[in-house]
């Protein structure tokens, strides 16, 4: 979902010489599980898989995840056509893993008047999916209940789950991990690196890590697999070296002890404190932005002047704006807040992005 781009103000335009390189790279590297969404690049990140990867190399040699898009559901059928498309977009004819996409309260509403539990069970059943479940943003009272309920339905949850949001009461990752633990179901990591935000930190941060013998994206990683039911760990690596990085963290893994855990999650502390927006840069808000301005990157402007006071962001944010849309074009009719996947206020923090930059 964070693939190197051609043009970056087009989702789309994906750069297939260097998706293909970093995925012979990863391979090679004795590693083959690729998640993707119907939703991602706009459709595009699946048609990249089919270029650089299905045609490329032996069916059995990979493992291809891929998520319906649950807020784009209005009856029982879409789920079907959804399917239909993900999997002409691969070249595939089943998944490994198939997830409803971003399971929270107001989405899963949408599933179950959808039935979309029953299509996926339906899908395994058939062959059509190996694993199925969710991956889920939302309390973990929620999980739970979603759990006693639908279990049968769900192999796998796909968690945010990193150091910074272990403890968070929004987030809950430590209690949604701990409720898939109670219910015997595998995870899959997603966010382990919370959109870059976990390496993009001070050098005074960096070198407390480094005092410790971990580099920022070692860190990250490291404690994201260290919890005995996770099987996978996704990171949105968009060039080839980021994933030689992401790859040595794993060559071979060795899990964090319990000093290393304690230090991660006493910095994660002082990390929260610098760190005004707490966004991931998923980009889902984007598609529903009738004004078509790109909030995550307002965020993350946002987010590098409170942390490093540049004036070259100023000049970042005027470049941006006068290529998309300003953040004072605003309307506050609040379409991006169902779908964001941190439960940010969104149209109160762009008020935040006009004071500081325009």
């Amino acid at each position: 979902m964070r693939l190197d781009l051609e043009d970056e103000n087009n989702p789309s335009s994906i750069n297939y010489d260097d998706v293909t390189e970093m995925i012979d790279y990863y391979m090679d590297q004795g590693f083959n599980y690729f998640d993707t969404s119907y939703a991602y690049h706009n459709g595009a990140s699946e048609a990249a898989l089919k270029i650089g990867l299905v045609e490329r190399y032996p069916r059995e040699s990979f493992k291809i995840a891929d998520k319906i898009p649950t807020w784009a559901l209005t009856s029982e059928e879409d789920n079907q056509k959804f399917v239909d498309i993900m999997l002409e977009r691969l070249g595939t004819d089943f998944f490994d893993v198939l997830l409803n996409h971003n399971i929270n309260e107001a989405f899963l509403q949408i599933a179950e008047n959808c039935n979309s539990f029953d299509y996926i069970k339906k899908m395994k059943e058939e062959g059509i999916a190996k694993k199925i479940g969710i991956s889920y943003h939302d309390r973990a009272d929620l999980l739970e209940e979603i759990l006693e309920k639908y279990g049968d339905a769900i192999d796998v949850v796909q968690l945010q789950l990193n150091y910074l949001d272990w403890e968070s009461k929004l987030t809950e990752s430590r209690k949604n991990y701990e409720i898939c633990e109670k219910f015997g179901k595998d995870v899959i990591v997603m966010e382990p690196i919370k959109g870059g935000t976990l390496y993009n930190l001070p050098d005074d941060i960096k070198e407390k890590f480094e005092k410790e013998g971990m580099t920022l994206v070692e860190a990250a990683l490291r404690f994201a697999a260290s919890h005995e039911n996770v099987k996978v760990v996704l990171s949105g690596v968009g060039n080839l070296e980021q994933m030689k990085e992401n790859c040595e963290v794993f060559k071979p893994f060795e899990p964090m002890s319990e000093e290393e855990n304690e230090f991660v999650l006493e910095m994660a502390n002082e990390i929260k404190e610098l760190i005004a927006i707490d966004c991931s840069y998923c980009g889902y808000c984007l598609k529903e932005c009738p004004a078509g301005i790109p909030i995550p990157d307002f965020f993350e402007l946002y987010n590098s002047e409170k942390m490093y006071s540049l004036p070259s962001l100023h000049a970042i944010y005027g470049t941006t704006a006068a290529a998309n849309a300003p953040a004072s074009a605003c309307t506050e009719c609040e379409s991006c807040m169902a779908i964001c996947t941190q439960k940010l206020d969104i149209p109160t923090l762009l008020k935040d992005v006009v004071d500081t930059f325009e």
